[in-house]
């Protein structure tokens, strides 16, 4: 039986000019350069230059009437529509299968005769990077809109080889994104069953054991060799394992062979890293008793509207309808490309400016003073979303009298000492790294001793949380750390 109701809800959903704007925000300053050219590649409407006195000193009415003509654009969609799918059947038509394949262009870098080739630089071929080859396959997973959000920052926080950054506590992300911990985990789960297998794995053995299981044949001796002994195993305690597992050295060995085959670094070498060298995307400068912040855009053409195109548009007498459609169309693309890019660049000077305002005596006296902070603060202190300041901080450098640091080194979780103060995680684990490379080669600092000369000298932490700080600095136990 057929029922009809009526239900009113609240949904939200992303304009065109907001996915816009998310985009750019979270490119580099490199990639923005190539959107740029892009876009000025792809809309003829769009082009370089400030605008003209005579363009600043155009008539009322002329502006008037360029507004008008975008409205009734954007009050057209159905006309619209019946005219894309024209101007789609005509481009499939022009672009003729025997031209396409006799078509001899290439990416070559093409010199001429009478220059000296070794004056030229050939360009590299473009290469995805790991986090853009994995926003790829998020897209295509069945995600509701926090999902993708949460999917979409720990992608953004996993290193080059693979894994998933240290600083990254799914505490603090369920936080953030004001849901529970489980439901972080899951997205976490489907990222590493992208391509490739295991990348965003927070450990060794969670790496290994991610692709293992997705294999078509999963050795059930090598799943519980990496499970249940994986202590044993990384320090080579082959002959405990054959015992505990009452299997023969033959049998141990062809589990062994199957781990073998396992990535230990999913993401190496498989894309391009791009990180030759760094370019910051601010510049913080002290003057007098204040910091004054520049966006490093040196190589950012200023861009406008042709003012040909605009005569185009307001000249209906010689301009037939579909040129003006089409002009129509570009120019308002061009118009919100332009107003994303200004747009961008205030978010971002927020951010900075926030991000200076909470780490005061970081800039002021170097980084060990840096403070303990979460990317909610900043959200609310100048109230946007925590997704935009997250997009604004992935992939972005700034340069400041002490070094160029990521804008993600300025988040870190905190501890309270004795005394009630509020202590970074990163100035403890500094302190680790330094007790470490001063102790004895010979007498090397158990977890047991570190976390007592850590207690002495004021950061309340226990062994087990020294254990995890020292993981994460990829320092050996003392065992291992013997003699070296």
């Amino acid at each position: 039986m057929i029922n009809l109701q009526q239900n009113l809800r609240l949904e939200q959903r992303l304009t065109p000019q907001q996915i816009l704007l998310s985009t750019l925000l979270q490119l580099p300053l490199l990639s923005l350069e190539q959107k740029i050219k892009s876009e000025l590649e792809t809309n003829p409407v769009l082009e370089e230059g400030d605008e003209n006195e005579n363009e600043i000193e155009a008539t009322a009415e002329e502006t008037e009437e360029v507004e008008q003509e975008l409205d009734q654009f954007e009050n057209s969609n159905q006309e619209n529509d019946e005219y894309d799918k024209e101007e789609l059947d005509q481009a499939q038509k022009d672009n003729d299968l025997e031209d396409f394949l006799n078509d001899q262009e290439s990416y070559e870098i093409r010199i001429p005769k009478d220059k000296n080739k070794e004056e030229y630089d050939k360009p590299e071929v473009f290469v995805k990077t790991l986090p853009e080859h994995l926003m790829e396959q998020l897209h295509i997973l069945n995600l509701s809109e926090k999902q993708f959000a949460i999917g979409e920052y720990l992608i953004w926080n996993i290193h080059d080889n693979g894994y998933m950054d240290e600083e990254v506590d799914l505490k603090n992300v369920a936080i953030n994104f004001e849901t529970t911990v489980p439901k972080v985990e899951n997205v976490l789960k489907k990222i590493q069953l992208l391509d490739p297998t295991g990348v965003g794995a927070r450990t060794l053995q969670e790496c290994l054991i991610v692709q293992l299981r997705e294999r078509e044949y999963s050795d059930p001796v090598a799943l519980a060799i990496l499970s249940d002994h994986f202590d044993d195993f990384k320090n080579k305690r082959y002959a405990k394992i054959i015992e505990l597992l009452d299997i023969t050295p033959k049998r141990f060995e062809q589990a062994l062979e199957q781990i073998k085959k396992l990535n230990p670094k999913p993401g190496e070498g498989l894309f391009d890293s791009r990180s030759n060298y760094i370019v910051p995307d601010f510049i913080v400068e002290k003057m007098d008793d204040d910091f004054v912040v520049t966006l490093n855009e040196w190589n950012i053409p200023p861009l406008r509207i042709s003012p040909t195109y605009k005569k185009m548009l307001m000249n209906k007498n010689n301009t037939d309808k579909e040129t003006r459609q089409y002009v129509r169309k570009k120019v308002e693309s061009a118009r919100w490309f332009i107003t994303s890019i200004y747009q961008r660049r205030m978010t971002m000077l927020k951010v900075m400016h926030a991000i200076i305002d909470k780490q005061r005596p970081f800039f002021e006296k170097g980084p060990e003073y840096i403070k303990p902070l979460i990317m909610r603060e900043i959200a609310e202190l100048i109230e946007m979303d925590i997704s935009t300041v997250s997009r604004v901080c992935n992939g972005k450098y700034v340069q400041t009298d002490y070094g160029v640091f990521e804008l993600k080194y300025f988040f870190n979780e905190r501890i309270e000492n004795e005394a009630g103060e509020e202590i970074s995680t990163r100035k403890i684990k500094a302190r680790i790294k330094e007790l470490v490379e001063a102790e004895d080669p010979k007498k090397p600092l158990s977890d047991e001793k570190l976390s007592k000369v850590l207690k002495e000298e004021g950061f309340p932490i226990a062994r087990r949380t020294v254990a995890k700080y020292r993981e994460q600095l990829q320092i050996p136990v003392a065992r291992l750390r013997r003699g070296l």
